[in-house]
């Protein structure tokens, strides 16, 4: 199914579909994409993100954590590269005795993040730079990041969400390229921070995107195959708008 263009509907019919698309992705994940020490899991997001977020979380070491990322799917990046076009390394001293641990009371800690980037990230000043800075301070403490950006640039993010995060990170300027203003974009946080971004564009078919377990080890994120399901959801009142 080909990318929507979101711009068309109101707030309110992208956060319906958002929460859909959540939970599509959440059942694909917990359905043996990932080891089975993980799952994937909707939380609700109080402040800057103005968002829910799927947090892929793994157990204490305490309760048989193995960081390895051992089976379940997971790949290694030195045998099966993610198929992104565009790859890049940015070098990044994590300030680890600045780190915030989020933690449950199961012992249960969070590894990764997905992100699907709504308007109001971008609707101001003050929330893209929350957004921004959040992103930025998870990959600080150590989390992975998957972010989707289905909305095009405004002049508060010109190279898009990606591009501001990179010059958050003091990175070099970010190839735009205005017939693909969407963005995919994972990273992998480790010594240095590994991007993965694949622009794209309304009417083209997602990609599966990689989301990171360890710095060297992912899954695949079936982004098409869960848009599509999600998709079922939408009114047709506001499908004929999408499709028109």
């Amino acid at each position: 199914m080909p990318i929507h263009d979101w711009t068309r509907v109101n707030a309110d019919t992208w956060d319906a579909f958002h929460l859909g698309w959540i939970a599509e992705i959440q059942i694909a994940l917990n359905d043996g994409r990932i080891p089975k020490d993980y799952y994937a899991q909707a939380e609700q997001v109080t402040g800057p993100w103005e968002a829910d977020v799927l947090a892929l979380e793994i157990q204490d070491r305490e309760n048989g954590y193995d960081d390895t990322g051992e089976g379940g799917g997971a790949l290694a990046v030195a045998t099966v590269r993610p198929k992104t076009r565009m790859q890049s390394e940015i070098e990044f001293v994590h300030r680890r005795q600045r780190r915030v641990a989020i933690r449950h009371t199961s012992g249960d800690r969070i590894v990764a993040l997905i992100e699907l980037v709504s308007p109001g990230n971008k609707s101001n000043d003050r929330s893209l730079l929350a957004f921004v800075d959040k992103a930025a301070a998870a990959l600080q403490t150590g989390y992975h990041l998957l972010v989707v950006d289905l909305f095009p640039p405004t002049p508060r993010d010109p190279n898009g969400i990606h591009g501001e995060l990179s010059k958050s990170f003091g990175a070099e300027s970010v190839p735009f390229d205005p017939s693909e203003p969407l963005t995919l974009a994972a990273y992998s946080s480790g010594a240095s921070i590994r991007t993965y971004v694949e622009p794209t564009a309304v009417g083209r078919e997602l990609i599966d995107m990689p989301l990171f377990l360890t710095p060297e080890r992912y899954v695949n994120v079936p982004l098409e195959q869960t848009y599509t399901s999600a998709y079922r959801g939408v009114p047709r009142r506001w499908k004929t708008v999408l499709e028109a």
